[in-house]
């Protein structure tokens, strides 16, 4: 049996293809909302797409927003995936709307300074050393992006102990970032084939 992996159900979309990449690499995977199994699971999964006002309210309605935080409290596997890794940090700012995140990573999210969005498509990243999630990836390895939102601020990441992953896009931007039991990946690793594959195989191996 795989460890088991629960991918949150907040009203989110892309919740079956994280379940059936999850699974496809051995983990043992529930899609619930069921705030007590999302607490009690090996790993949580916190996917996301679309506005991030919209993943914050659905996250809010749920009341999951402390059950993240708790796990994170008490070194327990969080990985949240495209606007799941967004409304992790302090707040997104969409359209001059402000809307408060869970806090779990300093910084915010705000429109990617670039001429052509969204930034959709593969794209290479540069991980630092000793990165658990890019683990025995090549350097050329490409992962699938959709979004034109991120984190382009990594200064703070890095002061509060972050190994942070970047890409470019118009300028540089939070691929990655990995702290403790808090890892997340602004890339789609379910729709990023075999690379994507080894990535989360590497993440389900610390669990």
């Amino acid at each position: 049996m795989g460890k088991q992996v629960v991918v949150l159900d907040y009203g989110s979309g892309n919740l079956r293809s994280a379940e059936r990449a999850l699974a496809r690499v051995g983990a043992d995977v529930t899609v619930t909302d069921d705030l007590t199994a999302a607490a009690e699971a090996a790993g949580l999964v916190v996917p996301g797409v679309g506005a991030y006002a919209a993943c914050m309210a659905g996250i809010e309605a749920l009341g999951a927003g402390p059950v993240i935080a708790e796990r994170v409290a008490a070194g327990r596997p969080v990985l949240g995936i495209c606007v799941g890794m967004q409304v992790l940090f302090e707040h997104g700012d969409e359209h001059g709307v402000v809307t408060k995140g869970l806090g779990l990573l300093p910084g915010g999210v705000t429109r990617l300074p670039a001429e052509r969005l969204p930034h959709m498509g593969w794209n290479t990243v540069r991980p630092p050393a000793g990165s658990v999630l890019f683990a025995g990836l090549p350097a050329d390895a490409r992962f699938y992006f959709v979004h034109s939102y991120g984190v382009t601020d990594t200064a703070g990441l890095a002061a509060a102990g972050a190994a942070v992953t970047t890409a470019e896009h118009g300028a540089g931007f939070v691929a990655a970032v990995e702290r403790g039991p808090l890892s997340a990946t602004q890339f789609h690793p379910e729709k990023s084939a075999d690379t994507g594959a080894a990535l989360l195989r590497n993440w389900l191996a610390k669990l």
